[in-house]
């Protein structure tokens, strides 16, 4: 493990214990939150995909699809994740100036009950992990059809929700997993069992 890559188990949100006892499990609770956490990433990419169509400003194109990719950041970051799944995460720099990852998952309750409903917790996986491979596909076509202004553009779509990918995966696996020995696992017992 990195020294730089400390990860700390800290608490999250504990006034949240009672009301989600209570919930059922297959509604969604938070609807406004798992709009737009689907809203900021479906609207990037449909606007990728019309922009050369609605209008011939380049610049305007590139400013509006960066603006709703960071809007899906930081919301998916700062909000959707916490509600939607329990898990957050961050950076800290220390007073000595080193940088501290911190990976946060909610605690299970006293009765060993899930905090967030499947339903939710389905919406958050499916938009988290499709939309950067969806940019990934747009980077190869921009790179082989030679759209050198538009690979920019992908590229922060693949940085910025690519790097939430990364982040509420550590989060969901453990910090003290290595997430390259896990991976290499899992492909060994999926060819085993082929």
């Amino acid at each position: 493990q990195d020294s730089s890559d400390d990860i700390e188990d800290v608490s999250l949100f504990d006034a949240d214990d009672d009301v989600s006892r209570r919930s059922k499990m297959s509604k969604i609770r938070h609807p406004v939150a798992s709009f737009f956490h689907l809203f900021f990433r479906v609207s990037a990419i449909v606007v990728y995909l019309l922009c050369e169509l609605l209008t011939s400003s380049f610049i305007a194109c590139m400013v509006t699809i960066i603006l709703l990719l960071s809007c899906d950041f930081w919301a998916v970051k700062n909000v959707t994740g916490r509600l939607m799944v329990g898990l957050r995460w961050w950076n800290q720099v220390d007073d000595d100036g080193r940088s501290h990852w911190v990976f946060e998952a909610r605690k299970v309750s006293a009765q060993g009950g899930k905090t967030s409903s499947e339903a939710e917790s389905r919406i958050f996986w499916l938009g988290l992990i499709t939309c950067p491979m969806i940019w990934v596909i747009f980077a190869f076509s921009a790179l082989f059809s030679f759209k050198v202004k538009w690979l920019a553009v992908v590229v922060m779509g693949v940085v910025l929700q690519g790097a939430n990918l990364y982040g509420y995966i550590r989060c969901k696996v453990g910090s003290r997993k290595n997430l390259t020995s896990m991976a290499t696992n899992y492909l060994g017992k999926q060819f085993l069992r082929q």
